[in-house]
């Protein structure tokens, strides 16, 4: 029977709480909710100079498109319009080829008619030559039981004629190609990269003491508890399938619940709250830390031994049944090990999308439980592993630094959303210097902790570490001074909170045309010395009255791709340029805590007062551009028309510099 230490009753409550409280609190402030509408077009020859255009919408669930109308007082109709080149003509009007389901609105107060799921619609042009291409625009709105978006449209080039032209796209003007390409990829680059995190975790997790010599034990059971081999590795299979369905479907039900329950406002506001307010960010501060000294040897943290045991007990029964507890048994007692890792790469999912902590848990246990059907495949590769050791403690030793290094962000959020200027970044990076040169140390054998074994001499693998351990800390301390770092940027507190630093990366107090303080610039303030606004109205007013497109950055004090964006990409000398000369800059951080004048509060349709600049700020981005994502940049022209399409987290540079020469293009285009 496998036995497991206790530790203090108040030590298993504190944590047990706080355990449950992360994992009901899994999520992302990242989610992004994108017009649930997408066309494509396509062309078909129906006579031999007639050809029908064919507009197809793709509409997501709960959503209805409005149909053609026309609407006097009503909602926003379907409309197309054409630009024709000389050689074609328009042949009737645009018809419906489905039909669309009327019912009459009360709040329009009037019959609608409205599409789901799909919607087609036609027009017939007549081609004087043989190929032409023309333009179209197509303007729609959409709307569910709870919300209606703002009307969009979207531009297309359609070819027509014999040059195998029949299968259109739904391309926009001639530079669009490019930008829509990048603006999809973006959350997928950015997924990659916890994906990446999620496999290094697993890795590390195999490695701990809590789980790596249970490997050759858990294996040998099923290789002897079946005379057939094959069952036995058809067990060992299931067994593993089990580990990644006991780490990934907890987690991907509480979200679907939350998503399911609340809807996209409400969950947008949890997981916003979640990302910035002070208590859950002291609360996963002081989660780390517990979790570092258990690391360190000050105590085991492990769930109730009763769970183990019942667990354990139902893994005699045998069949699936005692396979699906035999893996439940390996989640439970692993837990002291794998508990930080899994909360740690949960914690710092937050910053993704909303579907990121799902991918990032199924790949960690997939990484995790693949040791086990492997071994079983293969038993001989048992016999190659290196054996049990000291060295399995110094995994968890230096896990225990990385927590305490990791458990500073929470902090700096909390600092920065608050205006404290408590943990300013030259405290933050003396803080890092000190414990990765602690790390070092103990690499070194100069430092042990109470499970250490005796270290006789400094083998190749633990120097390597050493080297580059110190290597990082030589990395650190020019930053005191005012380094960049850019391959931090997004863990450290910005630049602009640090005392000593370069002149060219201070930010002072802004100051208007008419001599005032630019809005909340005595609190807020932009990377690189740039010069713009924090709130809308002024912003738009100003380049209104300049002449000049608005770049807006929907930001956030606790978003870590913010910082890289900034430290990587704003600071390349050719956006510098463009953002300084062809942009008025409006940053709206939508995690600011600081209470607003009373005259300043507005309420919500649901009657809701909201308070600190965060929250409206959150509120307004969430119903103009129905994006909520960090960082989210919207290029705005005349009359708040959006130039192009927007662009999020993508640190290629030559892409970003595209996409604002694209958008002043169209602001000229106006």
């Amino acid at each position: 029977m496998l036995c497991i230490k206790n530790i203090t009753t108040v030590m298993k409550n504190l944590f047990r709480y706080a355990y449950i409280l992360i994992i009901m609190l899994c999520g992302t402030s990242g989610f992004a909710q994108q017009n649930p509408v997408s066309w494509k077009t396509s062309v078909t020859q129906i006579e031999d100079s007639v050809y029908q255009i064919i507009f197809e919408a793709d509409i997501e669930n709960r959503w209805h498109l409005y149909d053609i109308g026309p609407y006097e007082n009503g909602p926003n109709a379907t409309a197309f319009t054409f630009d024709l080149p000389e050689n074609v003509n328009l042949t009737g009007t645009i018809e419906m080829i489905d039909k669309p389901v009327k019912k009459f609105d009360d709040m329009f107060g009037m019959e609608i008619g409205s599409f789901e799921k799909k919607a087609r619609f036609a027009q017939k042009v007549k081609l004087l030559t043989e190929s032409a291409s023309l333009k179209a625009n197509v303007e729609w709105m959409v709307c569910d039981d709870r919300q209606c978006l703002p009307p969009t449209d979207e531009d297309f080039t359609i070819n027509i004629g014999k040059q195998n032209y029949a299968a259109s796209s739904n391309i926009t003007a001639e530079e669009q190609p490019q930008i829509t390409e990048t603006y999809i990829i973006d959350n997928n680059k950015s997924l990659w990269a916890y994906i990446i995190d999620a496999i290094l975790w697993g890795l590390i997790a195999i490695l701990t003491p809590c789980v790596f010599p249970m490997l050759p034990m858990t294996v040998s059971f099923f290789m002897k508890g079946s005379k057939n081999k094959a069952k036995g590795r058809a067990e060992a299979s299931l067994y593993g399938f089990f580990i990644i369905l006991l780490y990934t479907l907890p987690i991907a039900a509480i979200i679907l619940i939350i998503k399911t329950v609340g809807g996209d406002d409400t969950t947008a506001n949890i997981f916003n709250w979640l990302s910035t307010h002070w208590f859950p960010n002291t609360l996963f501060f002081l989660v780390f830390i517990i979790f570092a000294a258990s690391f360190f040897g000050a105590f085991d943290i492990t769930l109730p031994s009763r769970f183990v045991n019942k667990s354990d007990k139902n893994a005699d029964k045998g069949g699936i049944i005692g396979i699906f507890f035999m893996a439940l048994t390996l989640v439970l007692v692993s837990f002291s090990c794998t508990g930080p890792i899994v909360s740690t790469i949960i914690i710092k999912a937050f910053a993704g999308e909303f579907w990121t902590p799902i991918v990032v848990m199924l790949v960690f246990s997939a990484v995790f439980a693949m040791p086990f059907i492997l071994a079983a495949l293969f038993p001989a590769v048992l016999n190659r592993l290196p054996k049990s050791g000291g060295w399995l403690n110094s995994v968890k030793v230096i896990l225990g630094f990385v927590e305490v290094a990791l458990s500073l962000k929470f902090i700096g959020t909390v600092d920065q959303a608050y205006h404290l200027h408590i943990l300013d970044r030259e405290i933050y990076l003396a803080i890092w210097i000190v414990v990765f040169s602690l790390m070092g140390f103990y690499l070194l054998g100069k430092i042990k902790f109470a499970h250490d074994s005796e270290i006789k001499h400094i083998g190749v693998g633990r120097l390597t570490l050493v080297i580059i351990t110190f290597s990082f800390v030589v990395y650190l301390i020019p930053g005191m001074w005012g380094a960049p770092l850019k391959a931090l940027s997004g863990y450290l507190t910005p630049l602009t909170t640090q005392d000593f630093v370069v002149e060219s990366q201070k930010s002072a107090l802004q100051i208007n045309d008419e001599g005032q303080n630019v809005k909340y610039s005595e609190f807020l303030h932009l990377p690189h010395g740039l010069k713009g606004f924090f709130d809308y109205k002024e912003a738009s007013e100003y380049a209104e009255k300049v002449g000049k497109p608005l770049f807006i950055d929907i930001t956030g004090h606790g978003c870590v791709n913010c910082r890289e964006m900034e430290a990587r990409v704003w600071s390349a000398p050719e956006v510098l340029e463009i953002l300084n000369n062809e942009y008025v800059i409006l940053a709206i951080y939508v995690d600011d805590r600081t209470t607003l004048p009373e005259n300043e509060w507005i309420t919500t349709k649901s009657g809701k007062v909201l308070k600190t600049l965060g929250k409206i700020n959150f509120n307004f981005v969430f119903n103009k551009y129905s994006a909520i994502s960090q960082p989210h940049y919207v290029l705005e022209g005349r009359n708040g028309k959006i130039l192009v399409p927007p662009r999020n987290y993508d640190l290629d540079i030559g892409g970003f510099v595209q996409f604002l020469k694209s958008g002043v293009e169209a602001y000229n285009k106006q």
